[in-house]
């Protein structure tokens, strides 16, 4: 009978052990987590699928489908696919919490799960329940980095955490308020940079990932557009093969105003059908021939994502746009019918369709020269904008809103041709006929003022301006706008 017992509880110790939840970061779920980083979902599910067989108490794959969850309704916001998937974000953090919690990664899987469902919600809507998820990815990764302080991955979530709840704008306040979380621009920053130029194994392994986020920190809240490509090509990061990196260079190039180069990122990337395929190549291409006033081109792409796309970020920003290159083009008919769908379709949940919206219900035209030389500005092409204006006075502009983006718009032609004292003189004077209006345009001004005076090192001047941009009331961008307003502030005061 003794023997009988213990050859049972012998056999049930190594059924224990043989049954135990590890994290293992193989070199099969190294090379999975490679291909899912570059949007090779079906790729990284396939070797996701051949660790699971040939270790079932690995979690990794979980993380790792994680990812493709992630990346799956982010940039393609489906409903349907949200309704089939979102479920998997509750059980992946249900699985986790069956592994051991002495391991580093058990907390920071749960974190990255947190952060990514956060983001995801917000895609859908679903701010309230975002907010509560990064507060539980903050609280979990504090812990994390207080239990495992060598653990280096902790500060890939922190570092970007700590930049953004410190620049939150006011129309987000209420949530770190009440929620209690504190964030450092600087401190942010820092971390990010030490880990993307780390020897430690985990940061080499997720180097690109990191970059991904480092860059957009560095474009919109450290306001380094020219560091970001100088990276960019000093990384030799692959725009072709991955197209985490291709959608990265292509939408920072439209956003500062390289628009060919951003034409031709999109248009050189691997075709293969193995990349998730996304709409944001059309919406990125419709701008790209936008900008160039190639308007049957802008409205083919446009329309095609349109068509295509299934969530409602930028969906009345780009119907506005369908509108406008109809407009150029004399079809008022069309116009108007894509002006109705703006004020139908989509959502305000993004500054852009916000201001899409606001314009769409006006029911006002805009000017046709200041349009042009908007979009032409817009897209980097500064000489054939400025020959839109030439000649041009503010009495040719009669109406008040004209003559704020008169001023304005001449502004930003002679900021991005590095005339300074001119952009200076045009800013102040869009400010004072805009300030009390619902326009962007006062504000942009007074933002933009704040990038000439701090890149002059004369931080106070910068200051003002930045804050001068802060006090400005509801407008079209408030949130965005405020953000950097408020990131500049932090970097002139060492923040």
């Amino acid at each position: 009978m003794k023997k009988i017992l213990f050859f049972t509880l012998l056999c049930l110790i190594s059924l224990s052990l043989f049954s135990q939840k590890i994290y293992d970061f193989n070199e099969n779920c190294k090379a999975a987590y490679s291909e899912i980083i570059k949007l090779k979902l079906s790729t990284g599910q396939q070797r996701i699928d051949k660790e699971r067989q040939q270790n079932p108490n690995n979690l990794i794959p979980e993380i790792l489908e994680g990812y493709i969850d992630f990346f799956t309704l982010f940039f393609n916001e489906d409903p349907v696919e949200y309704t089939a998937r979102k479920g998997n974000f509750d059980r992946r953090l249900s699985i986790f919490d069956s592994g051991p919690e002495n391991s580093p990664m058990y907390r920071y899987c749960k974190a990255l799960t947190y952060l990514q469902r956060a983001a995801v919600r917000i895609k859908f809507g679903e701010r309230y329940s975002a907010g509560w998820d990064f507060k539980k990815a903050n609280s979990l990764v504090k812990d994390n980095r207080s239990k495992y302080p060598s653990f280096l991955p902790n500060n890939m979530i922190y570092g970007p955490l700590q930049v953004v709840i410190g620049t939150v704008p006011q129309g987000y306040k209420w949530i770190t308020s009440l929620l209690g979380m504190q964030g450092s621009v600087s401190g942010g920053m820092q971390l990010m940079n030490n880990f993307i130029n780390s020897d430690d194994p985990y940061a080499k392994l997720f180097a690109d990932e990191a970059t991904f986020y480092y860059c957009y920190l560095l474009f919109y809240i450290e306001n380094k557009p020219d560091e970001v490509f100088r990276l960019i090509h000093s990384k030799k990061l692959d725009v072709v093969n991955n197209h985490l990196f291709t959608y990265l260079a292509a939408n920072l190039s439209l956003n500062s105003k390289q628009n060919d180069y951003a034409g031709k990122i999109i248009q050189s990337r691997n075709m293969s059908p193995e990349y998730l395929q996304i709409t944001a190549w059309d919406f990125e291409m419709g701008y790209v021939k936008l900008h160039k006033l190639q308007l049957d081109e802008a409205i083919k792409y446009f329309d095609h994502f349109i068509t295509n796309f299934k969530g409602k970020f930028y969906v009345k920003d780009v119907l506005s746009k369908l509108s406008w290159a109809y407009y150029l083009k004399q079809d008022q008919a069309n116009a108007e019918k894509y002006r109705l769908l703006t004020i139908k379709n989509g959502s305000t949940d993004s500054d852009a369709d916000k201001q899409a919206y606001r314009n769409a219900k006006k029911g006002v035209w805009p000017n046709q020269t200041l349009l042009k030389a908007r979009i032409l500005s817009d897209g980097g092409y500064q000489k054939e904008a400025l020959s839109m204006l030439q000649g041009k006075t503010v009495a040719n502009f009669p109406k008040p809103e004209e003559a704020l983006e008169y001023n304005y718009r001449l502004a930003r032609i002679y900021d991005d041709m590095g005339r300074d004292d001119d952009a200076i003189r045009y800013y102040q004077e869009a400010i004072r006929l805009g300030k009390d209006r619902t326009e962007y345009f006062a504000a942009r001004a007074a933002l933009q003022t704040g990038y000439i005076y701090e890149s002059r090192n004369q931080k106070p001047l910068a200051i003002a301006a930045y804050q001068e941009c802060l006090d400005m009331g509801d407008h079209e961008f408030k949130d965005s706008l405020d953000q950097r307003a408020k990131s500049g502030i932090a970097r002139c005061n060492g923040e």
